[in-house]
């Protein structure tokens, strides 16, 4: 019992260290991620996207419907006859938190300035030749090739406008604790733990429903949980959050204690074989591992049903996607591949599976897939598995010293492309083997001829021309097996019962400035 006191009170003062004075109003918002910098040139991580979100405007927005609304732009941009040039008119009247005009200049600006200094800045420059403006409240992009996905890039909150007065200093340098951009709210203080947001009173959208934000990093997901049941915090998103502790709050849910929501998944998990060399260069292994997988089971058991199984690289709530590109599990259908192979007659494949030792239910997914291959397929196939810490296995995976990996992958922006293309690009490539490229960086080194010309093309089309191509690439890619989707994260975010529900857009964000307390709760 004195433990137990004694770990309460630690709460406590970790809670109230964090925790800001409330005002009237206001909402305090809470997750494991650690905010680094407020730079949108340095951002890259779902947490300070989030931040972001409620700090700028994009051009473009994704609606929970998958529409994509104009935001700083006025219209969708306008092409020219050969699809190299993207005309883009933008709103007037528009005000950087500093008070100086939102213009062309101004985004010509920003967006030159990401692509020089930008994380992500390869988004942009490969695919982006010149930025220039072309009136005082239009811009026009210089297109290397035609890029049919161009709105849903330019609805990443990383290519938000920042004010060219505040950043003069910052033009090809980070700044990391402040951030003068044009959305609903400006920041009030930041440290790497606490972000105080209020409303932008001069916004020239829809003003914030709460008095401001106080956004707040807990190291540990105990702290996490409790802080929320204790009601030290109103909101908590589920980054970081334990799967227990995500199922006693949808419980908690689901009884009327807390409010819960769900948004678009744009993370998945997946599994990357090393296909050029030895033992799964065999083609015939590497289907009869995929047919081995029992995605429900391994859904259940690691994620206590929180993450659905995933049978294609491209999330569900995406243009392109195709929920039975690879095959399902199929134990008999497994078997009879390994004895094609050589395996189950007195032969054992071992098959050795690094998963990262940072991550709890990594190894949890694991040893449960072990578990499950041992009771189905004993005499062909023995799986061994290792931990590694993620930094190190990440560095490892591009050196082809991985034969099978267990990770997860978010695209940076909502497009089938930001998963297709990761994964599969190739631009030096020996017959099936990928020598330099996204191939070879993310462990299978597999590639195929024309497929890199496919996912080039489907850049360039758009509409079911696109739609049906995304699709064959999956299922090609599904015959070859240099992945194997496993299953898909959602975001997910819970609210004390006297807040409104949270809710999200497209791009898989709490919409902050929706939040707000209800009358009579």
């Amino acid at each position: 019992m004195a433990l137990r006191i004694l770990a309460l009170s630690l709460l406590a003062t970790a809670i109230a260290a964090c925790q800001p004075q409330r005002p009237a109003g206001s909402v305090i918002v809470a997750t494991k991620s650690r905010i680094d910098s407020l730079d949108p040139a340095k951002a890259s991580r779902v947490g300070v996207m989030q931040v972001l979100s409620a700090l700028g405007d994009p051009l473009y927005a994704i609606a929970a419907d998958g529409r994509i609304e104009p935001r700083l732009a006025t219209a969708m941009p306008r092409l020219s006859a050969d699809g190299l040039r993207a005309r883009i008119p933008l709103r007037r009247g528009v005000l950087f938190h500093d008070g100086t005009p939102f213009d062309a200049a101004a985004m010509v600006f920003s967006l030159e300035r990401f692509r020089r200094i930008g994380t992500l800045g390869y988004q942009l420059s490969d695919r982006v030749a010149a930025v220039r403006a072309t009136g005082s409240h239009e811009i026009e992009l210089e297109l290397k090739q035609p890029f049919s996905p161009l709105p849903r890039l330019l609805s990443a909150i990383f290519l938000t406008p920042v004010s060219p007065t505040a950043y003069r200093a910052h033009r090809d340098a980070p700044l990391a604790s402040r951030f003068v951009g044009t959305g609903p709210y400006r920041l009030a203080a930041y440290s790497p733990q606490q972000q105080r947001l209020v409303p932008w009173e001069r916004y020239w959208g829809r003003r914030p429903a709460n008095s401001g934000l106080a956004l707040v990093t807990l190291g540990n997901s105990t702290a996490l949980y409790g802080a929320l049941r204790s009601g030290e915090v109103d909101v908590l998103l589920n980054s970081g959050l334990e799967i227990d502790h995500q199922q006693a709050l949808h419980k908690e849910a689901a009884a009327g204690r807390l409010r819960e929501s769900v948004g678009p998944a744009m993370e998945i998990g997946i599994l990357s074989l090393l296909t050029d060399q030895p033992p799964l260069a065999d083609p015939l292994l590497r289907q009869a591992i995929a047919r081995s997988l029992d995605r429900d089971l391994l859904s259940r058991r690691v994620s206590l049903d929180i993450r659905p199984p995933l049978r294609q690289l491209v999330p569900p709530s995406l243009p392109g996607s195709d929920p039975e590109a690879w095959p399902a599990y199929d134990p008999a259908r497994a078997r009879s591949l390994f004895r094609k192979a050589g395996y189950c007659q007195g032969r054992r494949l071992e098959l050795p599976l690094t998963f990262r030792s940072d991550i709890p239910s990594d190894r949890l997914f694991a040893l449960t897939w072990q578990a499950q291959l041992r009771r189905d397929l004993d005499d062909c196939v023995t799986l061994q598995v290792s931990g590694m810490e993620s930094t190190t296995a990440y560095d490892q995976l591009g050196k082809g010293s991985l034969a099978l990996f267990f990770y997860d992958w978010i695209g940076d922006y909502p497009d089938a492309e930001n998963f297709l293309v990761p994964l599969l690009g190739c631009t030096k490539a020996k017959g099936e083997r990928c020598l330099e490229g996204n191939s070879a960086l993310s462990g299978s080194f597999w590639t195929s001829p024309g497929l890199e010309e496919e996912l080039q093309r489907s850049s360039r089309v758009g509409g079911p021309e696109r739609i049906g191509l995304l699709q064959a690439i999956q299922r090609r890619t599904a015959r070859a097996t240099p992945y194997l989707p496993v299953w898909l994260m959602a975001p997910v975010a819970w609210t004390r019962p006297e807040l409104s529900p949270p809710r999200y857009d497209g791009s898989g964000r709490v919409q902050l400035g929706e939040l707000r307390r209800e009358a009579g709760r």
